[in-house]
This record gives structure tokens, C-alpha cells and sequence, in this order.
């Protein structure tokens, strides 16, 4: 009878044709991939795949035990969530996460994962959420917290905050009376989120009429740097106030009163259905409780 932890090695493999991806999934090494997969085959006494230079595929043989593979560590992800205490799940999560997340309930976050659940351990990666979308589609990521839902057919998306943005601006900078019109915005530079992110898109296509001159908008990925470049004066940021708390305390920035309204920055936990996914379910569940607490 082939041991679990070598049919997952073999179902690593097989989903992304390669022993190396596959050891870098399952964080060990690939001459510990390829020896699991040698010993599985030696022991069924059949090949598991074809090698190629650069990639691997299944035989006919294989394709067959992937199937019963999938039901075999189904079945044991079933029976852990079902009888298992919360301490006694373990293993890496590699984790993406939206800055946004980072600026607001991230800490709190990874101090309940230790305090549950001891034996996982999170390997986090702060990006934008286009790059977070396209890590979990390839299982470079476990999970990520990121403008979602991730709209693919074996993607499991939990809701997990909303923010609204604002225009926010260094408190001594006079746009005169409030409401301020668009026409009286676009007059300086607007700092936001990156180019390819879906508030820079929304921020572009609303402040973008005929009418009025094209307005200059500065993109960057680091949500410090908007901050800062707001605090010195360059522009006027579209940010969400929640991730400036203290500097809105403080009178150093301020939200501009405007009729322009923008969508909110929806979150959501966002992870790939496969079926040794036993500690991504509950790690995202504790993360929707304290994203909404």
C-alpha cells in the first residue's frame, strides 16, 4: 500500500509537471521528489510518467492513480478537519497578501495563527493583487488576501473586509470650498495603487473626461511611499483612511470632501481547491474573523 505522503508527492508532480515546482510546493527538495517517485513506481511496478528535458506528464497508468490519489488525500484532509484538534494541524502556508491587509489587521492576524494553530508556519509574500491573482492560479500561493474574488472555476473565495477610499491630501494645501469639483482635483498630480490594479483602472476611467485635461496620475506599489509623497506635498492620494489613522489623528493629512465617488476596495481570502487542503480552510476562516471584528 503506497504511504500518503508519496501519493502526494505524486499528485504535486503531476498537477504541475515538474519535479522541481513540485518540490518547491511541498518545501522539501527535488532528489526527495524524484526518489518518492521512483520508490512509488517501484513498488507498483509500473512508470508514473514520461520525462521529458524540461517537463514530466503521465502515463496512462498514472492518470489513472491521480484519480485515486485526489480521493485519497481528500479523505484524509476530511478526517483531520473532522477529528483533529486545531493544534494539530501543521505544515507551511505560503501566503500572499494585499498591502492594504499589511496596514490594517495583518499583525493581529498572524499573532491568533501562532496562538491556534502552533504547528503552521506562514511564509507571507506582500504584493499587488494582479501578481497575488496569477501566483495562486500557478499554486505558487496557498491562499492570498487580496482585491477578489479570484474568478476561476476551482477558486474558493471567502469575503473578507470592505474599505472605502477617499481623496486625501496634506492638511495645509487649500483646494478651496467643499465639495470639491473634479475639474479643481485633477489639477494636481493623483498618487494611487499601481497601474494594473483595479482602483487605479476605476481611479483612471472616472477622472478621465472630455471636458477636463488628462489628468496626471501617479502610480506606485508601495502604500508607505503614496503616504509619504502625500505627506510631502505632490499630490492628492486616493488611498482608503483606514490605513492612516494616525496621520489623519494627527491633522498631518485630510480627506477632501467630493461628490466624485469610487467603489470600495473589496478583500477576500482566496485559495485553490486541492485535495490535501486541510489547514487553508481554517486559517482563512480565523482571517474572516478578525478582518470583520
Amino acid at each position: 500500500m503506497p504511504e500518503i505522503r508519496s501519493l502526494e508527492v505524486f499528485y504535486w508532480v503531476a498537477q504541475l509537471n515538474s519535479f522541481r515546482r513540485a518540490a518547491e510546493r511541498l518545501n522539501t527538495t527535488q532528489p526527495a521528489v524524484s526518489q518518492r517517485v521512483a520508490a512509488l513506481e517501484t513498488e507498483l511496478g509500473l512508470r508514473l510518467f514520461d520525462r521529458a528535458a524540461r517537463s514530466v506528464s503521465l502515463t496512462p497508468k498514472g492518470r489513472e492513480l491521480l484519480d485515486y490519489a485526489e480521493r485519497m488525500l481528500r479523505l484524509r484532509a476530511d478526517m483531520m478537519r473532522a477529528v483533529a484538534a486545531p493544534a494539530a494541524l501543521s505544515g507551511l502556508m505560503r501566503l500572499g497578501v494585499s498591502e492594504t491587509i499589511v496596514h490594517t489587521w495583518l499583525a493581529k492576524f498572524i499573532e491568533r495563527v501562532n496562538s491556534t494553530f502552533p504547528g503552521i508556519t506562514l511564509d507571507i509574500v506582500v504584493d499587488v493583487s494582479p501578481n497575488l491573482r496569477d501566483a495562486l492560479v500557478v499554486h505558487e500561493l496557498d491562499m492570498a488576501f487580496l482585491l477578489g474574488p479570484v474568478s476561476q472555476p476551482n477558486m474558493t473565495n471567502y469575503d473578507l473586509c470592505r474599505y472605502p477610499l477617499a481623496f486625501v491630501v496634506r492638511s495645509d494645501i487649500d483646494l478651496g470650498p467643499e465639495p470639491v469639483p473634479l475639474a479643481r482635483l485633477t489639477e494636481m498630480p493623483i498618487i494611487t495603487f499601481p497601474k494594473t490594479t483595479r482602483p487605479y483602472l476605476t481611479l483612471r476611467d472616472t477622472l478621465s473626461r472630455a471636458e477636463l485635461p488628462a489628468p496626471r496620475i501617479f502610480s506606485n506599489s508601495s502604500l508607505s511611499t503614496i503616504v509619504r509623497m502625500t505627506e510631502d506635498g505632490i499630490g492628492i492620494s486616493v488611498i482608503p483612511p483606514v490605513v492612516i489613522p494616525r496621520e489623519l489623528a494627527t491633522g498631518a493629512l485630510r480627506i477632501v470632501r467630493t461628490d466624485v465617488k469610487l467603489p470600495d476596495l473589496a478583500f477576500t481570502a482566496s485559495l485553490p481547491l486541492t485535495p490535501d487542503g486541510l489547514i487553508a480552510d481554517p486559517v482563512a476562516q480565523l482571517a474572516r474573523e478578525i478582518a470583520q471584528a
